[in-house]
């Protein structure tokens, strides 16, 4: 059984008949769900049929965490790119001014793809993120270039829209807002997607556009077109909500609470301290959204709060449902704990769901019982959520390995990949390091930084780092290379000792150095002078 399937057993007949006509009645702008304990909303949102329309359905979350997790619950439950995360464009409060160009990108992204990806369901988001501004959709328009393969563009001209809408000529792409030109070839970063693109020319026709991996900055998969966003981020003018439909549904947590936090935030002020540090953007105080306009849009959607309460906490109410789930017992790996709590829904009646992402965990639980003589039947999920829960009505039990075994479980979100900034932080590293400067080889040692070069390899011109060894030995170091080298840490003033290729000391110095350095490559060229 899979994650989908098993999610048409928490949306019964009766359940899916009450939600219809709760959300048919154009009279009703507030419904109720409670009971719904662990991952049950986000199992329901995935049993929903899609939505009719062009856009999909926001979500509220309480918190980071909070939308975090549900996010993730969806993208299990539908696949990734159904459900997509809107975060907070700072890495800290919006007051300290420190954009993240990481969740700027799955901003754009989502604001990209909102009226035209009948794909996207569901967008996941919470108070902070919603209380920054977003560009409109003529400016997002405006700021985007259209690319396909087996079409055409001008070079010269394809860089001059990308240095006229704020991309910086580079010569490697690493962040978001890079371009550089090879040749034929045109590398971009925008604010659209997490992967750059390498779109190859012949002239004006684009032969293919491919996705590349920063780290390796080589090609990946085939792409049929592209949509590059330039950052939209300082001309954002109103609220996501402008995105929405009158009267659209949007699920929260809590709406009441949404809308203060919101206007605590507006009432903040930049941070002191980052004023005085002269770091960040001292306008982005400027980016927040008026709070009481945001009040009164929110009131002009269909509300659908969602929460574990055992109880209908807004009280008598004829558009409340009410789930009956209970969150998933705490057993702290207590085996007696678990055989007896599990037999007891065996013997009422229940049916248990262990999910987990390891077969191996599956035959693990499964060896336990045995070895303990307990006769308990389950059936295994092979993809896992973040809590588990009990839906009394319908006598599931949904369960977590994670949770049986007590493990954190930690969301993941889409920007994981430019995020990860290994290698953008070499490439910022290789930009300042100097001719003569001393850099540290993980498997041949110290030696100079003698610049970069390009010379052919295997019929392709390829750009190549020099580094020079004792006796004037030469190797070149190819760009794909890069998470080999890092600059010399040495004591401040003294100067280490070049190393001799192929002496062998560098393999015998390296247990006692206290040089930094990575897991070694396969594409290096070894000259003598």
């Amino acid at each position: 059984m899979d994650l989908e399937e098993l999610c048409k057993n928490i949306l019964t007949p009766a359940r899916g008949e009450a939600l219809a006509k709760a959300f048919a009645d154009k009279r009703v702008n507030r419904i109720t769900l409670y009971g719904l304990a662990g991952s049950a909303p986000a199992m329901l949102m995935g049993a929903l049929p899609a939505e009719d329309g062009d856009s999909p359905v926001l979500i509220v979350g309480d918190t980071l965490d909070d939308a975090g997790y549900i996010y993730h619950d969806l993208s299990r439950v539908l696949g990734e790119g159904v459900a997509l995360m809107f975060p907070s464009g700072y890495k800290r409060a919006i007051k300290y001014g420190q954009p993240d160009p990481p969740s700027q990108i799955m901003r754009t992204e989502v604001l990209n793809r909102w009226d035209t990806d009948r794909s996207l369901r569901y967008v996941v988001t919470y108070p902070e993120a919603l209380a920054e501004k977003v560009a409109s959709r003529d400016t997002i328009d405006t700021h985007t270039l259209h690319l396909a393969t087996g079409g055409t563009a001008d070079l010269a001209e394809t860089a001059k829209w990308l240095r006229t809408n704020g991309f910086q000529e580079v010569d490697y792409v690493y962040d978001p807002g890079h371009f550089a030109v090879r040749g034929s070839i045109l590398d971009i970063y925008g604010y659209s997607s997490e992967e750059p693109f390498r779109i190859d020319f012949f002239g004006d026709e684009i032969e293919s556009i491919r996705a590349f991996n920063i780290e390796t900055q080589l090609s990946e998969r085939k792409l049929d077109s592209i949509a590059v966003t330039s950052n939209v981020a300082q001309q954002s003018s109103g609220s996501l909500l402008t995105y929405l439909k009158d009267n659209s549904p949007i699920w929260v947590r809590d709406a009441d609470y949404t809308v203060e936090r919101i206007k605590a935030i507006a009432a903040d002020s930049f941070s002191d301290s980052a004023l005085i540090a002269d770091e960040g953007d001292s306008e982005a105080m400027k980016q927040v959204i008026d709070p009481e306009e945001f009040a009164t849009a929110l009131s002009r959607h269909k509300l659908v709060h969602f929460t574990a309460a055992a109880d209908n906490p807004d009280g008598e109410n004829a558009t409340a449902i009410g789930f009956g789930c209970t969150p998933q017992g705490i057993y702290h790996k207590n085996f007696d704990l678990i055989s007896d709590s599990f037999a007891k829904f065996l013997a009422d009646g229940y049916k248990i769901y262990i999910l987990s992402d390891s077969e191996k965990q599956i035959e693990r639980l499964r060896a336990i019982f045995e070895d303990r003589g307990d006769d308990i039947r389950f059936t295994p999920v092979i993809s896992t959520i973040h809590e588990g829960f009990v839906d009394h009505a319908t006598k599931t039990c949904v369960f977590t390995d994670h949770q049986i075994f007590d493990r954190f479980h930690k969301y993941n979100l889409k920007s994981d990949r430019a995020r990860s900034g290994k290698l953008a932080l070499s490439l910022k590293e290789l930009g300042q390091i100097e001719t003569g400067d001393y850099i540290v080889h993980v498997d041949h040692g110290v030696g100079k930084f003698g610049g970069l070069i390009r010379t052919e390899v295997n019929g392709r011109m390829q750009e190549m780092i020099k580094l020079i060894y004792l006796n004037n030995d030469i190797l070149l170091v190819s760009i794909h290379s890069l998470h080999k080298l890092s600059k010399y840490r040495g004591k401040e003033g003294v100067e280490p000792r070049i190393n001799r290729l192929g002496s062998g000391a560098w393999g015998k110095m390296k247990d006692r150095t206290c040089l930094l350095y990575t897991s070694p490559s396969r594409r290096d060229g070894l000259l003598s002078r």
